[in-house]
């Protein structure tokens, strides 16, 4: 697959993925967080904030790769 074919894949799938993650969090928001103290909810804002960055991480490295050579 070409880079330029992988970077069109990979910036849908990223926004997709973006979305998502922020109505799981918007989701989670609404949830028991709110009963939570104060020190609790950042912890979980802290993680939901952080942990998206793995996935997309990898995405972005995969849509970066060079072509391969086909000789």
């Amino acid at each position: 697959m070409r880079q330029r074919s992988r970077k069109l894949i990979g910036t849908v799938l990223l926004l997709v993925f973006v979305i998502f993650w922020a109505l799981f969090g918007m989701l989670v928001a609404q949830g028991r967080v709110v009963e939570l103290p104060g020190y609790g909810r950042f912890l979980v804002f802290l993680f939901l904030g952080m942990v998206w960055v793995l996935p997309a991480g990898l995405l972005i490295r995969w849509m970066a790769r060079k072509d391969s050579k086909i000789n």
